[in-house]
Parts: structure tokens; sequence; C-alpha cells
């Protein structure tokens, strides 16, 4: 499915000019159809994934328990 610059900033939650400047940069594979880019919105798939894993393994960390403090001895 091809995504618009403006699409693609929405599904990905960033700026427009970002989205671009990674166009530019030859970070973001675009077709240029004479009036705007458009985007193979399958490329982010990957990143997408991983940012759920990201959020999920951040979820599991948030809530678990502090362990105890070791008590150190000082040896002066």
């Amino acid at each position: 499915m091809y995504l618009t610059v403006k699409e693609t900033a929405a599904y990905l939650d960033l700026p427009e000019t970002f989205i671009l400047e990674k166009i530019a940069e030859g970070r973001i594979r675009a077709v240029h159809n004479g009036e705007e880019y458009l985007i193979n919105s399958d490329q982010f798939r990957h990143h997408l994934e991983q940012l759920e894993k990201l959020r999920a393994y951040e979820q599991l960390e948030k809530f678990e328990p502090i362990p105890e403090s070791y008590d150190y001895k000082d040896e002066d």
C-alpha cells in the first residue's frame, strides 16, 4: 500500500519534514509520480514490530519490583 508523505508522517507519528529529509538521504524508499512522493508502507513493518516489542519490554520493566539493596560494609 502506497502512502503520501503526509499519510506516512501520520502513520509513523513523525513530522513531514523529517520524512522528506529521509527520502532525500535515501533512507526511505519512495517513488515520485510527478506531483508527490509515494511511499510503500511495508518497508516500515519491521520498524513498527520492533517498537511494539520495546514498548512491551518497558511495560514489564515498569512493574518489576526493585530488588532489596545489598548491605555493603565500609572497609575503612
